[in-house]
């Protein structure tokens, strides 16, 4: 348990502690463990932590390339297919000629019903589309109480065809930095070339999020996997972390959203 816990942070400790409990009950059982979605950061504790117990892991958010996936951990004899991830798409239908429905919008309607982030994955928009991919327990649940986002009244319908969900090609542009300290403040100067004052500024200001939660610690280290996003500027995350160089300093990969 020490050997896995000193790779990641302190405030990652229970879900590794629950992923661990995932990979027993998956042992124990000798069957498939679903999660509900998980973003990028904890998709890589999830691989971490089973990776060299016998175990294989499987993802799947719906869309193509999702940001947000439901992980499938199970036996090697086991082979999952699309059904075993539980998951719907829904069009998400209102008065496109007359309002236009945003990413806050329609996220902060559906954490207004109290339903938990892990219960729902990407929320895609596209020329006034709106799709969003949830587990497909809450199915009944949101068409009967999702009938609303800001002024936006709306109505749900399932796609169960792929080929109507809305695709997006995230392209992402790879550089790689050479840096003293995996800081937060020093990572953020060299991705937005400012001085680290200035992007300790940023940090204060509440303006950086790491991993879709804004963090105020200029001295927050960085991990592989993580995204950060910077408000105004765009989102970025770490790729690679390839070492040091004779200098000493940390060759960073790292990759910003175009």
């Amino acid at each position: 348990m020490d050997g896995i816990l000193q790779h990641f942070r302190k405030e990652e400790q229970p879900f590794i502690e629950m992923v661990m409990d995932w990979a027993r009950e998956v042992e124990d059982l000798y069957s498939p463990k679903l999660t509900d979605f998980l973003d990028p950061r904890q998709r890589f504790i999830v691989e971490s932590v089973v990776k060299g117990s016998g175990l294989l892991v499987s993802e799947n958010g719906g869309f193509d390339g999702a940001e947000r996936k439901r992980v499938l951990i199970y036996p090697d004899y086991y082979e999952p297919t699309r059904e075993d991830f539980q998951i719907v798409v829904f069009d998400v239908r209102y008065a496109s000629k007359f309002l236009t429905l945003e990413h806050p919008a329609v996220l902060g309607a559906l954490m207004g019903l109290g339903l938990d982030r892990a219960k729902f994955g990407d929320i895609r928009l596209k020329d006034g589309d709106v799709q969003l991919a949830s587990v497909s327990e809450l199915s009944t649940y949101l068409t009967a109480n999702f009938t609303s986002a800001g002024k936006a009244k709306l109505s749900l319908t399932e796609l169960p065809e792929r080929e109507e969900w809305i695709a997006l090609e995230e392209v992402w542009i790879e550089e790689t930095q050479i840096i003293s300290s995996l800081r937060l403040d020093t990572v953020v100067a060299a991705l937005l070339n400012i001085a680290r004052q200035k992007s300790g500024t940023y940090i204060h200001g509440g303006k950086v999020k790491v991993n879709w939660r804004v963090v105020e610690q200029p001295s927050f280290e960085l991990n592989e996997s993580d995204i950060l996003s910077v408000r105004g500027h765009g989102r970025y995350k770490v790729v690679a972390i390839e070492g040091r160089t004779k200098k000493d300093k940390i060759r960073l990969v790292t990759g910003k959203l175009e």
